[in-house]
């Protein structure tokens, strides 16, 4: 009888885990633990939480690594990391933004980085989707009200100024999750505008939606939705001139990074009821318990759950282990990552 190990490449690779306390547990499944060993020489047992400072063990690990296979929490990893780890040829990151632990020293030494963005874009643009929908049909104030009416009421003049037909929504960034979001609206009668510096018009056009800028997409959509990556330069993008342009109802919502959006000029938009927000995001990335976005009924608040959650996990865990296969292959990365978009990607 053959056993799977009958099928495992002459030179296995050998890889070592990289990630945060508790995470391993959640990502992997015991098929994915099993299709690791397959692979590669690997203790898919032995995670790794911190390589600057490495137990024996981890250390060994790290000396023999060719892979290092990371999810959120992995340790940066600096000139002097690196220094332990003189096989180390790949790193496939099973999560988005590779931007917190592959450093500049990766590069140098030709370090090859692949990840799993494309897999966890897509709950991220899902979850905008359902939010887009929601705040078209005006559904929290109706929910609200709702709550505290609890009787007869003429809901259709209430609510005449909802629904999703012929809505305009704004989508600011055409990152991977913007473009999955353009994507998904494709069947509902919406118009679709796109404020990206980076898209052609033509480009924009094959996507489904309509070029503007900025300020133009903010007086025009009902709802803006934020998908641009965080950089110096998108600091506050959506700042108090943006706001002030939004048309009275209009839904602000972020799934990007919270310091994209000005929340001090966000604020009083929200505690005067003129725009409502779905935020995921924030900046603090928690708000001070104090904070009104807890308590405005105009407002819904989620703690960073839009991206991979619970079996979604599972998604990335699959994207990083066939880029792992195609590394013992010896076949090029399908989502590699390279320096030169990191300084206009997340």
């Amino acid at each position: 009888m053959h056993h799977a190990t009958d099928n495992r490449p002459a030179q296995r690779p050998a890889l070592l885990l990289a990630m945060g306390p508790g995470i391993a547990g959640r990502l992997l499944t015991d098929a994915h633990r099993a299709r690791l060993t397959d692979l590669t020489r690997t203790d898919p047992h032995l995670v790794a939480h911190d390589l600057a400072a490495p137990t024996p063990l981890v250390a060994s690990a790290l000396a023999r690594a060719e892979v290092l296979f990371t999810c959120w929490g992995a340790t940066p990893l600096t000139a002097p990391v690196l220094d332990r780890a003189p096989r180390l040829r790949a790193v496939v990151h099973a999560a988005g933004s590779v931007k917190h632990h592959v450093t500049d020293a990766c590069w140098e030494r030709g370090i090859a980085v692949a990840s799993a963005a494309a897999a966890n874009a897509l709950p991220v643009a899902e979850y905008t989707l359902a939010a887009i929908l929601l705040a078209g049909k005006r559904v929290l104030h109706a929910a609200r009200r709702y709550a505290e009416l609890r009787a007869e009421h003429d809901w259709l003049r209430e609510l005449a100024d909802s629904g999703n037909h012929r809505r305009t929504v704004g989508i600011v960034g055409a990152s991977r999750i913007g473009r999955r979001v353009i994507e998904l609206l494709r069947p509902f009668d919406v118009t679709v505008l796109l404020y990206d510096p980076y898209v052609t018009p033509a480009d924009a056009s094959a996507l489904g939606a309509v070029p503007a800028a900025l300020d133009e997409l903010c007086a025009r959509a009902d709802i803006v939705s934020v998908h641009a990556p965080q950089l110096p330069s998108t600091r506050h993008m959506i700042g108090a001139p943006q706001l002030a342009l939004m048309p009275d109802g209009g839904t602000l919502i972020n799934t990007s990074r919270g310091s994209l959006v000005d929340e001090a000029a966000l604020l009083p938009h929200l505690t005067t009821g003129r725009l409502n927000a779905v935020l995921d995001v924030t900046d603090p990335e928690l708000p001070p318990p104090d904070s009104p976005l807890y308590t405005l009924p105009n407002v819904l608040l989620t703690p960073h759950i839009a991206g991979s959650l619970g079996n979604e996990l599972h998604r990335m865990a699959d994207q990083a282990l066939d880029e792992v296969e195609r590394y013992v292959k010896g076949a090029p990365f399908a989502d590699p990552v390279r320096p030169t978009e990191l300084n206009r990607s997340a």
